[in-house]
Formats: C-alpha cells, structure tokens, sequence
C-alpha cells in the first residue's frame, strides 16, 4: 500500500496512537476513509467524463490520416500521369500540354 512495508505501517500507527489517542483515532480514520472514497468517486466520474471525449478525437484524428493518406495517393497517381504522358511526349518527339 502506497510503497510502504509493514513495519513503516506499524510505526505509523503507534505514532497516530500516541498524538491523537484510542479515542480520536477512530474518527481520524473514518474522515481519512471518507476522503479516500471521495477521490476515488471523483476519478471514476473524471475519467467517465474524459473517455468519450479521447474515443471522439482518436476517431477524427483517424478519419484525417485516412483522408491525407487518400490525398498524398492522388497526388502521387497525378504526378506519375503527368511524368508518363511527359515522357511518352518526349519519345514520340512532340511537346507536353
């Protein structure tokens, strides 16, 4: 729990016993348990409230990467039209439109 080994627990148990005493300690526990809780709830609704939205743009920044790589195949395929008709123009003696 938290990086920490029994003995570092046990120490701070006796310590949290000796400050606040038998009769503290249980409500100090119970506020503690009561903040644990309450961030954890506040994590789940954060990360419910952020997945949607990460899935939204991880889908976007799909359909852009799919639409450049459709883009950069045209323009390859146009390019290489051009350098073909360029070339056959060349062998056949005539000019290039």
């Amino acid at each position: 729990m938290f990086g920490l080994g029994a003995m570092e627990i046990l120490i701070i148990l006796v310590l949290a016993f000796l400050l606040f005493g038998p009769k503290e300690l249980p409500e100090i526990g119970r506020q503690v348990g009561k903040a644990v809780r309450g961030f954890k709830e506040t994590a789940d609704d954060l990360k419910q409230s952020v997945e949607p939205e990460l899935n939204m743009i991880q889908q976007e920044v799909k359909m852009v990467e799919q639409d450049f790589t459709s883009s950069v195949k045209d323009a390859e395929e146009t390019v290489k039209g051009a350098g073909e008709a360029a070339s056959s123009s060349v062998r056949e003696g005539t000019r290039p439109v």
